[in-house]
């Protein structure tokens, strides 16, 4: 009986020293995940250096406020809970499957697959496109056999992404925020970005024409069952109608906010989960350092002689380094050329890896799926981009600087 006593009471004991070491290592485990989660969005991390940096020369004060670009961050906001709500009734992937469904040959799946990106971009983002058909084209090529031509298709579903998403404002971040520093209507807006566009839309129909027909044997696609809900869905082409409305500068964003934050706070919480809140921070962070900066002459002096006049090389070099999106929030500060940024920034998600994040997505799936591969997917994912950024940057100051 004693001995029992003892053993129960060196148990508590331990337990309790346990405790403490628990107490003890709380801060350390909070410090690492803060670091861990700082790692996975670098972008994110840099911009709030640079917030936290800047304010060291302008100390915060009452016009920090007027940097935010309250109606981007809202319109982004409302896009993409919309895009998720969707997502997460399975739309986009039954949209996919139903057209797939009875393709012949390899070719033509690999028209389907390349264009579900290239057009889906347009109004769903880029990021959503490859979120959504990336994995979705993985599992269709292994389905079929076919798993060897995984590196091009997806490389070109990206690419497809990138520049689909070019066309319309609501096509990507960079776009939405330069379509708001303006006034500029969504027909002119279209009539700049469409001609690279369709220079794209050429280059991947090459790609497609050079593919082997080989055939593919009929394979039923089973898709994840999602619970359908006509009302949801009917609410979200509400939701996303309202959105366009802002966009064309028929509503003002203030309700459509609200009203799809309450919205879909009560018939989808879920679809708040998908929000990339990570992305709207970026932007906080970004506006903040841009609104510092403009505030010290020399700096804003030096930046605005340096972009003058070179701004379409400038933000495809600046994307290089620190992509696309915030190249764009940051040249805009210092030039008033928003035609010239909007095709700077969207050619200059081509080249690097990191010259649009969304190009992540689909190497992230790539190393994933079939890690041996990453190697062999990011040279032929490098080749391409730069041979079609030679080719645009070509278009650009030989057909359209004219």
């Amino acid at each position: 009986m004693k001995n029992r006593m003892e053993k129960k009471a060196l148990i508590k004991e331990e337990h309790a020293m346990t405790a403490e070491r628990g107490k003890a290592f709380g801060p350390t485990k909070k410090l690492l995940g803060v670091l861990t989660f700082l790692k996975k969005d670098p972008v994110l991390t840099v911009s709030w250096i640079l917030a936290i940096g800047s304010a060291f020369w302008i100390p915060p004060d009452s016009a920090y406020l007027d940097y935010l670009d309250l109606q981007t961050l809202g319109l982004l906001f409302c896009l993409m809970t919309i895009t998720g709500g969707l997502q997460n009734m399975g739309i986009f992937s039954r949209i996919g499957g139903n057209l797939i469904r009875h393709v012949a040959n390899t070719a033509s799946l690999a028209g389907i697959l390349v264009a579900l990106c290239f057009f889906s971009s347009m109004i769903i983002t880029n990021d959503v496109a490859l979120i959504t058909f990336v994995p979705f084209t993985m599992v269709i090529l292994d389905m079929v056999g076919k798993k060897e031509k995984m590196i091009p298709v997806v490389t070109m579903q990206t690419i497809a992404a990138n520049l689909g998403s070019m066309v319309t404002p609501i096509g990507n971040p960079q776009n939405l925020y330069l379509y708001s520093q303006t006034d500029m209507g969504l027909i002119p807006f279209i009539r700049i970005t469409l001609p690279y566009a369709a220079v794209t839309a050429f280059f991947l129909l090459l790609f497609l024409a050079v593919q082997k027909k080989e055939k593919i044997h009929h394979v039923e696609i089973r898709m994840d069952r999602q619970v359908r809900s006509r009302k949801k869905e009917w609410m979200y082409a509400f939701l996303f109608l309202l959105a366009l409305g802002v966009i064309i500068r028929l509503i003002p964003m203030a309700p459509v906010f609200f009203l799809t934050a309450v919205a879909v706070a009560v018939a989808d919480r879920n679809a708040l989960k998908k929000v990339d809140y990570a992305l709207l921070l970026t932007f906080i962070g970004f506006f903040i350092f841009i609104g510092n900066m403009k505030r010290i002459p020399w700096f804003c002096q030096m930046l605005t002689e340096v972009v003058k006049g070179n701004e379409v090389l400038t933000a495809v070099i600046t994307s290089q380094v620190i992509s696309n999106v915030p190249s764009a929030l940051l040249l805009s500060g210092f030039t008033d050329k928003v035609r010239e940024l909007v095709i700077g920034t969207n050619l200059g998600g081509l080249g690097t890896l990191i010259a649009s994040m969304a190009s992540l997505i689909s190497y992230k799936q790539v190393v994933l799926r079939f890690p041996e591969r990453k190697g062999a997917y990011l040279i032929y994912f490098t080749v391409a981009n730069v041979v079609l950024l030679a080719i645009l940057l070509a278009f650009h100051y030989l057909v359209m600087a004219y």
